[in-house]
């Protein structure tokens, strides 16, 4: 038994913020440097009566359309998303009833981020190799911008909305490879939304300085984002190695690296302590940002389409941020 990717798609929405616009908010900021940094120009922002649900619906439609897929042919629904509809039930009952898939098949949403691609194919892969299901349909859809404090301005310059859907199968055009997966738990702080859970279920107004001087707000979005960078060239290198390991694969056997697009400069930096090619390392988030859990599905769309990636390579994926979590593998084309 094998699994595959069968069709990949995505939704962005329509709504556009600028680097421009942002100015308007922080005239003291130096467009030019932190887009140079960070390597956003522009992000999609959700409608304010949009949610993730919402953008992963269509994203699902967009690839029904556009790979004849018959919803009626979907035996499993897997959300990923940190913004779901409602506490409960899961968003992704919902997305059954409105994609007309059939009730026979299983569905639920799980809460993870930048690393939640990743592990939605492992899920996925589960699920064909145990024969629970034939078709998976993978969505990945965040609205972190409905989270973030109107005066943060450098995780407003990073972060956007947008969905994803990805159909798995028994059949398709990338097999999955094997997977390494990785938590750990002491790291949660450094990127949180305090209030809101059961935990601290009333929004607090709290707000305090962190050692950087960086204000921290329990009601918005918070991330630590020297920590996260010192996390990050720490696992990754590691995740790296482990791949190919996992893969009984050389460095040189793999042809093109899709790696979660976090930041130009974090991208930049894992590519050069890797040693790995400009020519076969993805960086494009200068029109969609950081959209979290979706940045590796769009980012393999885009090299689909301009066929930076072609049948016959093998392709790295990794995913890391928010758990702390990490996890990759290696995609067959």
């Amino acid at each position: 038994m094998k699994a595959f990717i069968k069709g990949i798609s995505y939704y962005l929405p329509s709504a556009i913020v600028t680097n421009e616009d942002l100015v308007n908010d922080f005239p003291e900021w130096n467009v030019e440097k932190v887009a140079a940094k960070v390597g956003v120009d522009s992000r999609h922002l959700a409608a304010a009566d949009e949610t993730a649900g919402d953008m992963a619906e269509k994203a699902a439609i967009n690839l029904f359309k556009e790979y004849s897929i018959n919803p009626q042919n979907i035996d499993f629904i897997l959300l990923c998303t940190q913004s779901p509809d409602y506490h409960l039930p899961s968003t992704a009952c919902l997305l059954q009833h409105k994609l007309g898939i059939p009730t026979s098949a299983g569905a639920f949403d799980y809460d993870l981020g930048c690393s939640g691609c990743v592990y939605g194919m492992a899920i996925a892969k589960g699920l064909i190799y145990a024969g629970i299901a034939k078709n998976v349909l993978l969505l990945t859809a965040e609205t972190y911008t409905k989270y973030l404090h109107p005066s943060d301005k450098s995780n407003r310059s990073i972060f956007g909305d947008g969905a994803a859907a990805c159909l798995i199968s028994t059949d398709g055009f990338a097999e999955i490879g094997e997977f390494v997966l990785g938590t750990d738990g002491s790291g949660a702080d450094m990127l949180i939304i305090r209030s809101g859970g059961a935990r601290m279920k009333d929004k607090t107004s709290k707000v305090q300085l962190d050692e950087e001087e960086h204000y921290q707000y329990d009601d918005y979005l918070y991330m630590n984002g020297s920590e996260i960078f010192n996390f990050t060239l720490d696992a990754v290198p590691e995740l790296f190695k482990q791949i190919l390991r996992k893969n009984n694969i050389k460095k040189d056997d793999v042809d093109y690296y899709v790696f979660h697009q976090a930041n130009k400069f974090m991208l930049n930096t894992i590519r050069k302590v890797c040693q790995l090619s400009k020519d076969k390392f993805y960086i494009n988030l200068s029109e969609t940002g950081n959209t979290v859990s979706s940045t590796v599905l769009i980012g393999l769309k885009d090299c689909l389409v301009h066929k930076n990636i072609i049948p016959g390579m093998h392709v790295m994926v990794t995913g890391f941020g928010v758990g702390l979590s990490w996890g990759g593998v290696i995609l067959k084309f």
